[in-house]
């Protein structure tokens, strides 16, 4: 059977759920016959319930997923049961570990069962008290002493080694994720960090191979992804985001809230000295008093300070990391915070790279099904970590073998015959029995 058969055949539709501090976002797609992302619905919902990305009020955030998940469902026409969730907070950590296999089996080559062998002994690495391993990411790897192997599948060898970056995270603050998650009547597929999550959407590959840095400014945090010969390198997440700009604006222009955001997305610049002396923006005053008046340059100034010290950290974590002389694509910011004016010249002017705004458009492929405006919409960089977490949904689907397409049946349940696909009725129950066995194995992986 020919490739661009089964693709068209097997495409599975995912949901990716981004429960972040100022919204919670799900997306449900599909990749197209060409090989890009075909979104099929997108719902928003207000994220009270969320703190720093990390959960803060349980019954809050089950609303936010609810509503979220219900305006996409409707839109795509999809029932949506399973979805891949992002995950972010001050709580993520990462560490390098090396891992070794000595195989028993001298006469096969090296095979993808080795490779999953190597990283499931990793899952049981002794964690601190409280801690959790989300991600176990190969990098290079190593046969019978020979180094800077990327893809040893096919090799003969007896001794398998490999650097790996690990990510980790508190185990609280994952159960309340999965726990809100599972309290909206819906099953978490898998749990994905935030910024490997953006970086599928926003880095291209020859970005990914040159070195660069993934800047995604949050609600609540910052988060930080550092690539270098295509292969993640460091992990880390600033508890800083655009919130942090919006409480600055409050306390320094003595303003409410809401005012204080709709200054920062209306009138909001990352240098001041790109705005002129005499722009004055007058706000409405509290129940009878005058109008407040405020200088566009002074409002700058205040979020110059917070965005510089954001920055900053971006570039200490550049530092820490080794790779500062090896970026040679520089930084790419994306995520709601980067839609700031002026913040590339900004952050070139304080870390000295290269640096330009990542859109999720790339990946997405030409959309009829949805309105011209929601599809707009998407390409905004405040997307980017939903797009990325359905990208990785569907990349996981594929890596499985897209055979296991009872995902599309527990997925889907779909208003419209998906189940046409499948052909006999008899071959949805064998392969449904096959993906339940795989899915226990898995959890017990993650164990």
């Amino acid at each position: 059977m020919d490739k661009s058969s089964t693709q068209e055949k097997s495409s599975p539709i995912v949901v990716g759920l981004d429960i972040g501090t100022t919204k919670i976002c799900a997306i449900v797609g599909r990749r197209s016959k060409n090989g890009k992302i075909e979104v099929l619905g997108i719902g928003k919902a207000e994220s009270a319930g969320v703190t720093r990305g990390v959960v803060s009020n349980i019954d809050k955030t089950v609303q936010g997923i609810t509503t979220s998940v219900e305006i996409a469902g409707t839109q795509s026409n999809v029932e949506i049961r399973v979805v891949n969730v992002g995950i972010a907070g001050q709580h993520i950590k990462s560490l390098q570990h090396r891992g070794l296999i000595t195989r028993r089996d001298l006469q096969t080559e090296i095979s993808r069962k080795d490779i999953d062998k190597l990283i499931e002994d990793m899952y049981n690495l002794v964690m601190p008290p409280g801690e959790e391993i989300i991600h176990v990411l190969p990098q290079e790897f190593t046969v019978d002493s020979e180094p800077g192997i990327k893809d040893p599948i096919g090799m003969a060898g007896v001794r398998l080694e490999a650097n790996f970056h690990i990510i980790s995270g508190q185990v609280t603050a994952i159960k309340n994720i999965v726990k809100c998650v599972n309290k909206a009547h819906l099953e978490s597929q898998e749990l994905i960090l935030e910024p490997l999550a953006s970086s599928e959407s926003v880095l291209s590959d020859e970005e990914k191979e040159a070195g660069v840095v993934l800047v995604d400014i949050g609600g609540g945090t910052t988060d930080v992804a550092i690539f270098h010969e295509g292969i993640i390198r460091h992990t880390a997440v600033i508890p800083f985001g655009g919130n942090s700009v919006t409480e600055d604006i409050r306390e320094g222009c003595s303003v409410m809230r809401n005012i204080a955001e709709q200054l920062k997305v209306r009138f909001g610049s990352a240098l001041a000295e790109e705005n002129k002396e005499n722009e004055i923006v007058c706000v409405p005053g509290l129940r009878g008093r005058e109008p407040k008046e405020i200088s566009v340059k002074n409002l700058a100034f205040v979020i110059q300070a917070r965005m510089e010290e954001i920055v900053e950290h971006v570039y200490y974590e550049i530092k820490s990391s080794g790779y500062e002389k090896k970026l040679i694509a520089g930084i790419v910011i994306t995520g709601g915070g980067a839609q700031l004016k002026h913040l590339s010249q900004m952050v070139e002017f304080v870390t000295g790279l290269d640096c330009r705004i990542g859109y999720p458009n790339e990946h997405l492929a030409k959309n009829e099904v949805l309105p011209k405006n929601i599809y707009e919409e998407l390409q905004s960089p405040a997307f980017a970590t939903g797009i990325g977490l359905l990208i990785k949904g569907i990349q996981k689907m594929e890596y499985n073998g897209m055979v296991q397409q009872p995902a599309e049946v527990k997925v889907d349940k779909t208003k419209y015959t998906e189940d046409k696909k499948f052909g006999l009725f008899g071959k949805i129950l064998e392969s449904g029995k096959k993906f339940i066995k795989d899915d226990i194995k898995d959890e017990d992986f993650l164990k």
